[in-house]
């Protein structure tokens, strides 16, 4: 990984654009290709970002400025995004070898959900099937690649509590999904966010971006607590 801490200015140009003025930032060069630039206040997210595979250009302006170039492919029809850096001053530049990461261990309610849900992937919605669990991307596996009743690919990402992080998470790996040929012969990839609590702020942003929300009941996914037999 390479950290440099720099004055910098960010602009994005690709399904929309976003500028970000010359300040001091932190730039984040992970080993697997993604770009990411980030402020020391406001968020543990990134200011902005680019998801690999993509691609980074070293090189000057005219007027001597270093200025870094990162491309990458949006979708198969759409056009280049593209994250143009210009760096007024370099305050730190380092790299570092992290070796390799063993993975997040999920707690146990959301990796034994997960488990319930590769068994009965309908409850999320009628006709589902599961294709895998843990569906391989370059930024880390899908909890479930599923198909539905129309052959369509859905990934499905599941949490114990549904926030926007793991909308954010889910849209980044749709992103990915979509470049896949075999995943999208049919159409594009869909994507389902899976909870037993989704924040309203979640389910707004998932809307937005087309993503389905399913709340899920984890006692009744057990059989412990089955809503049909309830007195009340």
């Amino acid at each position: 990984m390479r950290l440099v801490v720099a004055r910098c200015q960010v602009d994005y140009a690709g399904r929309l654009t976003a500028h970000l003025p010359m300040a001091t930032r932190v730039l984040m060069i992970k080993a697997d290709g993604s770009v990411l630039v980030h402020s020391d206040g406001g968020s543990y997210k990134p200011l902005n970002w680019m998801s690999p595979p993509c691609t980074l250009r070293e090189g000057v302006t005219e007027d001597g400025t270093v200025e870094w170039t990162v491309t990458s492919r949006g979708t198969s029809k759409g056009p280049d995004d593209t994250l143009r850096i210009l760096l007024e001053e370099v305050h730190h530049d380092s790299s570092h070898d992290l070796g390799l990461d063993p993975g997040l261990q999920k707690d146990g309610v959301e990796k034994h959900l997960q488990a319930l849900l590769a068994e009965h992937p309908a409850t999320l919605s009628p006709g589902l099937t599961l294709v895998r669990r843990e569906f391989p991307t370059a930024i880390g596996p899908v909890d479930l690649m599923c198909r539905d009743a129309e052959g369509l690919s859905v990934a499905v990402e599941i949490k114990r509590r549904g926030e926007i992080d793991g909308v954010e998470q889910l849209t980044r790996y749709l992103e990915l999904l979509n470049r896949e040929p075999l995943l999208t012969a049919k159409g594009p990839v869909r994507g389902i966010f899976a909870a037993q609590e989704i924040k309203p702020q979640a389910r707004v942003l998932a809307t937005d971006r087309g993503i389905a929300c399913a709340v899920v009941d984890y006692d009744a996914l057990r059989g412990i607590d089955d809503s049909e037999h309830r007195l009340f």
